[in-house]
């Protein structure tokens, strides 16, 4: 290894640390256990296998990187910072200053844009391609039945007096036996009682599908019919009105509607094959 490339090398170490660290632990360098540090120097080894398979290939002879590319990259790190003294105390605490971070981001756009430069030579999916995907893969494409609900809670809270146990189950069952004479007025009841933020908006929850509320309010809500209210329900926050608005039941979804996605993710399985096909030939040709 040339002394240039030593120092390249010894530039874009720390700030690989540094990022690894935080993208897989959420925390800097000098914060990782002992098994921490071992696994960020296995995905480091890893990258670096990598990026000189990549940075030693013919293609990597047409690659740069812009600096107004560079500066933008920068500049979405410097974001993650309150200001630019945070940003600057990081860096030296681990020991790196910004033109370590600059070798380390320009060396990482470069294998980039090299790789982006491989899919771009992937054969194109067409719409025919994509067609008969999605009638040989329906499963896939096949949407649960959903259920448009509404609630009102009201919290139990020890704290307050009217908020107690048995004191927010007799408030929201006033309101249950008001909708019970007027269920038109479940939206307004909302608005008027309920402590839930989606109160704001006539306790509007959405469109959702079995699995995502609090089991007790899942089971009641999927044994619904349309327009029916149920309650008063408790959980661990509190006692709950649920009204299923709507029922839309499970589908596959058409064809129109998730063909432009559908040829986009075939797209990137297809990019994603002749990158890795490529690599295997750049491993044999530099062995």
């Amino acid at each position: 290894m040339t002394a240039l490339a030593a120092d390249r090398q010894a530039q874009t170490t720390g700030y690989r640390t540094l990022r690894i660290a935080g993208e897989q632990f959420g925390v800097s360098p000098d914060e990782l256990s002992a098994e921490q540090i071992r696994e960020v120097r296995r995905i480091a080894r890893n990258e670096v296998e990598l990026e000189q398979l990549v940075l030693n290939s013919a293609e990597a002879r047409h690659v740069t990187v812009p600096d107004s590319q560079l500066d933008a990259a920068l500049e979405q790190i410097r974001q993650r910072y309150d200001d630019d003294d945070q940003f600057t105390e990081a860096l030296a605490l681990n020991g790196l200053d910004e033109e370590d971070i600059r070798a380390g981001v320009r060396q990482e756009l470069r294998v980039e844009s090299v790789m982006e430069l491989v899919a771009s030579r992937a054969v194109r999916v067409d719409e025919t391609e994509a067609t008969l995907f999605y009638y040989l893969h329906q499963e896939q494409f096949r949407k649960p039945e959903t259920r448009t609900v509404r609630h009102i809670l009201i919290t139990v809270n020890n704290d307050y007096s009217e908020n107690q146990r048995d004191a927010a189950l007799q408030r929201l069952q006033a309101v249950y036996e008001r909708l019970q004479r007027a269920p038109e007025r479940f939206n307004e009841q909302a608005m008027k009682h309920s402590e839930c933020p989606s109160g704001m908006n006539g306790g509007l929850l959405g469109e959702l599908k079995s699995g995502v509320l609090y089991p007790q309010l899942d089971d009641a809500l999927f044994a619904m019919g349309e327009g029916d209210i149920r309650g008063p329900l408790e959980t661990e926050i509190g006692w709950h009105l649920l009204l299923c608005e709507k029922i839309s039941p499970q589908q596959i979804m058409p064809l129109h509607q998730v063909l432009p996605q559908l040829m986009e993710e075939l797209q990137q399985r297809q990019n994603r094959r002749s990158q890795k096909l490529w690599l295997r030939q750049q491993a044999d040709s530099q062995r």
